[in-house]
C-alpha cells in the first residue's frame, strides 16, 4: 500500500499530514509508525498527523497524532496549524475552520500574513486532569528530579506539560533532565517537559523535550504552556512572542478560564509517497 503524505514545519518541529478523509483507513500500527518517523526508513517526522473524515458535518475533518516512537498524543499545536493549512490550500477564500481533535473540537483563523491562529482551548490545573499526583492544586509543585528539587509548574493544554524556569537555557543540561522529567513517577501519563527562559515580559526563550519524539526544535502546545504557567506567576504579559530553536510563536492568554490562542506559520517540505 502507497502512503501520501505532506511533510512540513511548524517553527522547525517536523510533521507528517496523511489526508485519510476520502478512506478513512485506520492509522499504521505503532511499528510502522516508528519506521515512518525515522529519516532512515520513512519520510522522518516528529508528529504524525492522521486526517479522517469529521463525524459532525459543522467541523472540516478530524485527526489523530502520533509521536515518531509510535505512541499516540491527545494534542500538537504546530501539527494543527499544518493540518488547517492542508485545509487552506484546498479552499483559499475560505479563512476559518474546524476540526475534531482527541481533546477536543479546535478552531482557526487564516491571517491575512498566511499565518495560522488557533484556539487551543483553556488550559486545565488540576493535577487529576493532567494526571499529576498532587495532594491539593498549586501554582507550583517541588519535584525531585536528579538527586535536586526542582520548582516545576505542571497543567494540561489537552496534553500533559510540566514548565521549569531557568536563569540560562543555554547552561541547562535538557538533554539529562528532560527524559528525567518526562518519565517522572508523578506523571502516570508521562509529560512534555518545558525549559523557559524570561527575557521579558513579551518574550521568552524555550526548550522543549517532547513526551514520545525526545527535545524538537519547537512544540506548540509546549509554547502554550509556559506562557500560561509565567503569565499564572504574574511574570508574562496576556501576549507573549515564544522563541524556540527552529522558529517563533506567538501565545495570548488572558488569564483564567481564558482560551488560549497560538499563533505561527506552517511551511510545506515537500509531498510524497511511502510504501507501508
Amino acid at each position: 500500500m502507497q502512503l501520501t503524505y505532506l511533510k512540513m514545519h511548524g517553527a522547525g518541529n517536523r510533521i507528517v499530514v496523511v489526508d485519510q478523509r476520502e478512506t478513512n483507513l485506520p492509522p499504521p500500527s505503532a511499528g510502522k509508525i516508528r519506521l515512518l518517523g525515522d529519516d532512515k526508513t520513512g519520510p522522518g517526522f516528529d508528529q504524525l498527523m492522521w486526517v479522517t473524515a469529521a463525524r459532525d458535518n459543522s467541523a472540516s475533518a478530524s485527526y489523530r497524532i502520533f509521536n515518531s516512537d509510535g505512541s499516540e498524543c491527545e494534542q500538537c499545536g504546530n501539527g494543527v496549524r499544518c493540518v488547517f493549512w492542508m485545509l487552506a490550500r484546498e479552499s483559499s477564500q475560505k479563512k476559518s475552520f474546524a476540526l475534531e481533535s482527541p481533546s477536543g473540537r479546535i478552531e482557526a483563523l487564516v491571517l491575512d500574513d498566511g499565518r495560522i491562529a488557533v484556539n487551543m482551548g483553556p488550559p486545565y490545573f488540576e493535577p487529576r486532569l493532567v494526571p499529576f499526583s498532587a495532594e491539593a492544586q498549586a501554582d507550583q509543585y517541588p519535584l525531585e528530579v536528579a538527586g535536586t528539587t526542582i520548582s516545576a509548574s505542571v497543567l494540561s493544554m489537552g496534553n500533559p506539560h510540566c514548565v521549569v524556569e531557568v536563569s540560562d537555557l543555554e547552561s541547562t543540561d535538557v538533554t539529562a533532565l528532560g527524559p528525567a522529567i518526562e518519565r517522572h513517577e508523578r506523571f502516570p501519563a508521562r509529560t512534555n517537559v518545558g525549559f523557559m527562559q524570561i527575557r521579558e515580559r513579551g518574550k521568552i526563550d524555550l526548550r522543549e523535550y517532547e513526551r514520545g519524539a525526545g527535545e524538537t526544535l519547537a512544540c506548540g502546545t509546549g509554547a502554550c504552556a509556559a506562557v500560561v504557567a509565567g503569565h499564572r506567576l504574574g511574570h508574562l504579559d496576556d501576549e507573549v512572542t515564544v522563541q524556540m530553536p527552529g522558529g517563533q510563536l506567538v501565545v495570548s492568554w488572558r488569564g483564567e478560564a481564558e482560551d488560549v490562542w497560538l499563533t505561527g506559520e506552517a511551511v510545506l517540505i515537500n509531498e510524497g509517497t511511502v510504501d507501508l
